[in-house]
C-alpha cells in the first residue's frame, strides 16, 4: 500500500484505521490533499479508484491533527461507509470532546464539531454530551485512586483478555504466595501514601475474579488495607465479585465489614447455553440467592452484560434484556463484545453474532428509563461489535467514582497487585495532561519475584509530585 500526503500523517495509524473501518481498502494505494481555504479546510482523498473530500471550518488551534481527522472521515465517504460513531474509533470520545468544552466552546458546536469531521451519528453525539454532564459534577483532580488485581478465575472465560489464571491451572499453586505477596505490597505503598500524603477517593478490587479469594484470604487483604493505608478520605470501595460461582454470604459479610460498599454480580447473559460454550459456569437458582444477599446486606449492585456473544440471537438478546427487568440494581453496564488478541475467541478467528442494533438500543432505553437510570460513563474497543460502545448507567447519586476517573484519566492511580497499572496523571498545559505508566506483571510467579523493585519503581514516579 503506497500513500502519498501533502500534510504529516501516521502511516501506521491511518492503515489500523483502514483494516477495522474500510476492510476492502486494505493493501489499496492512497492519495491524500488538504489544504487551507481561507477560514476553512479541505481534505480529498483518492482510494481504489473511489474518491472523497470533506470541508470544515479551521480549528486547528485546538485539534492540531484537523487535517489527518478529516482525511479518515473522507476514506469512509469515498467507500460511503456510515457507521454511528463515524470515524471516531478512539477509546475515550469523552475525554477527547471534554478539551472543547475546556476551550470553551458551546454546546452546539461541540456537537458540530463530531458531526462535521468525525461524521458521527446524532444519537451517539448526544450521548457523549450527556455523560459529560454527569462527569463534570465528579471529577475530582485533587485525589487518587487505588486499583487492586487479583488475577485468578475459577475458570477462563474465552472471550476475556484481561490479567486472569484459572485457580486450578499450573500458576494456582502460586495462589497463597501472591495473597501474601499483595499484602506485602499493601504495607509497602500504604506506608509510602501516608508519607506522601495521599488521599484515595475511590478503591477498586478486580482482576480476574476477585472473590477467587477464600474468605480467609479476602479477610487478610481486606484487614491489610484497612491496617496500613489512610481511607479517611475515602468515597466508594468497589469490589468486582462478578460470578455467582465464586460468592458466598460470609463473604459478602467481611466485604460488609471491611467497608466495601460496591459489588458486580455479572450474568453476561441470562442464556445458560451460551455462558457454558464460553466456559463459564452459572447457575440461575445460585445467582438469585447470591442477589438477595447482596440486597439483603445492603451493598450498591452493579450488573454487566455483553452484546454480541457467540451464536446468540437478537431473541437472545432481549430475553436477557427482559431477565434484566426483574432486578434491583443501582449500576448497570452494557458491553459491546470486542474480540481482543489475548482472548481464546480471537485464536479461534470467532466471528461475531450479528445484531439489530437499533432494536437492542431502543430495548435498553426503555429498560433503563424504567429504573430510573442516566448514562454517566462510557468508552469504546476497537474490534467492538457494529463499531459500538460500552455504556455504565446508573440511579442518581449511585455513579461510580472509580469508573469515570479511569476512563476520562483525570485522576492518577497507584496499582496494586496481578496486571495492575499504576499511573501518574501530570498536568502539561491548561488542557493536556502527561501520562506516565507502570505495570505490574500478570504472571503470578513474575509478580510475586518482581514486587519490591517495581515498588521503589513506583515511589520513585510519584515522588515527582
Amino acid at each position: 500500500m503506497l500513500i502519498s500526503s501533502n500534510f504529516k500523517i501516521s502511516e501506521a495509524s491511518l492503515k489500523e484505521f483502514i483494516r477495522i473501518l474500510v476492510p476492502e481498502g486494505v493493501g489499496k494505494d492512497l492519495n491524500i490533499f488538504g489544504e487551507n481555504c481561507g477560514d476553512k479546510i479541505r481534505v480529498s482523498v483518492e482510494i481504489d479508484g473511489k474518491k472523497g473530500s470533506l470541508e470544515y471550518k479551521n480549528i486547528e488551534k485546538y485539534i492540531e491533527d484537523q487535517k489527518f481527522i478529516m482525511a479518515k472521515s473522507a476514506i469512509l465517504k469515498a467507500y460511503g461507509k456510515e457507521y454511528p460513531w463515524g470515524g471516531l474509533i478512539g477509546v475515550r470520545p469523552t475525554k477527547m470532546t471534554r478539551r472543547f468544552f475546556m476551550n470553551d466552546f458551546s454546546e452546539e458546536e461541540v456537537k458540530d464539531i463530531l458531526r462535521g469531521i468525525y461524521l458521527a451519528k446524532e444519537d451517539k453525539i448526544n450521548l457523549v454530551i450527556d455523560v459529560l454532564k454527569i462527569e463534570e459534577k465528579l471529577l475530582n483532580r485533587e485525589a487518587m485512586n487505588m486499583y487492586i488485581g487479583i488475577p485468578y478465575c475459577p475458570s477462563k472465560c474465552r472471550y476475556c483478555s484481561f490479567a486472569s489464571y484459572e485457580v486450578n491451572s499450573k500458576l494456582g499453586k502460586f495462589f497463597p504466595e501472591f495473597v501474601d505477596t499483595l499484602i506485602e505490597e499493601i504495607k509497602i505503598l500504604g506506608a509510602f501514601s501516608k508519607e506522601k500524603k495521599i488521599k484515595y477517593e475511590s478503591i477498586y478490587i478486580g482482576g480476574g475474579t476477585p472473590s477467587t479469594l477464600s474468605e480467609d484470604h479476602l479477610e487478610k487483604v481486606l484487614e491489610a488495607l484497612h491496617k496500613y493505608v489512610d481511607l479517611s478520605n475515602l468515597k466508594e470501595f468497589t469490589f468486582e465479585a462478578g460470578r455467582e460461582d465464586s460468592i458466598t454470604k460470609e463473604k459478602l459479610l467481611i466485604m460488609k465489614k471491611y467497608g466495601v460498599d460496591r459489588v458486580s454480580l455479572n450474568p453476561q447473559t441470562f442464556n445458560e447455553n451460551t455462558l457454558e460454550k464460553l466456559n463459564r459456569k452459572f447457575n440461575r437458582e445460585n445467582f438469585d440467592k447470591i442477589y438477595n444477599y447482596i440486597k439483603e446486606i445492603g451493598f450498591i449492585l452493579n450488573m454487566d452484560i455483553i452484546l454480541g456473544l457467540p451464536g446468540e440471537e437478537l431473541s437472545d438478546i432481549l430475553n436477557t434484556l427482559e431477565e434484566l427487568r426483574k432486578y434491583d440494581m443501582e449500576n448497570l453496564t452494557v458491553h459491546s463484545l470486542a474480540v481482543k488478541k489475548g482472548s481464546i475467541l480471537y485464536r479461534d478467528d470467532f466471528e461475531a453474532s450479528k445484531v439489530e442494533r437499533e432494536t437492542v438500543e431502543f430495548r435498553i432505553q426503555e429498560i433503563v428509563k424504567e429504573k430510573n437510570m442516566h448514562p454517566y460513563y462510557m468508552y469504546r474497543q476497537k474490534n467492538s461489535l457494529d463499531w459500538g460502545e460500552n455504556v455504565g448507567y446508573s440511579k442518581p447519586g449511585f455513579e461510580s467514582r472509580f469508573n469515570i476517573e479511569m476512563i476520562e484519566e483525570n485522576q492518577s492511580t497507584m496499582g496494586l497487585g496481578g496486571g495492575a497499572i499504576t499511573k501518574l496523571v501530570v498536568p502539561e498545559t491548561e488542557l493536556i495532561d502527561q501520562i506516565e505508566r507502570l505495570v505490574n506483571p500478570k504472571d503470578p510467579f513474575h509478580y510475586i519475584q518482581e514486587m519490591v523493585e517495581r515498588n521503589e519503581k513506583k515511589k520513585e514516579l510519584f515522588s515527582k509530585i
